[in-house]
């Protein structure tokens, strides 16, 4: 009857370890499952642009940019009262003042 009882012995202490480690790798995979449930339910922060996505074109040109091209349009203008510039000339130089 010994013998029965050390069989019967070791079988119950392989299955309770077996079920300990089940259990154990059981409940150490419901842990990530639960964390990487976690990570995906948790509120996405919403994008928010820097930069507007559109900017409008500008129809006037910066003041300083205009101020500029008014006083080398007078300095181009007294150039040709002084004979310096031809009206052909004065007219190239005004359309590149005004292309830029």
């Amino acid at each position: 009857m010994s013998g029965l009882l050390r069989g019967i012995a070791r079988t119950a202490v392989v299955a309770g370890t077996a079920t300990s480690v089940s259990n154990r790798v059981s409940r150490r995979q419901a842990g990530r499952w639960a964390a990487q449930d976690a990570q995906w339910a948790a509120p996405q922060e919403a994008y928010v642009p820097t930069q507007p996505a559109y900017a409008p074109p500008q129809f006037e040109p910066p003041a300083q940019d205009m101020d500029a091209k008014l006083a080398q349009l007078k300095e181009l203008a007294a150039l040709k009262e002084q004979g310096i510039l031809t009206d052909a000339e004065l007219e190239v130089q005004k359309r590149r003042i005004l292309s830029s």
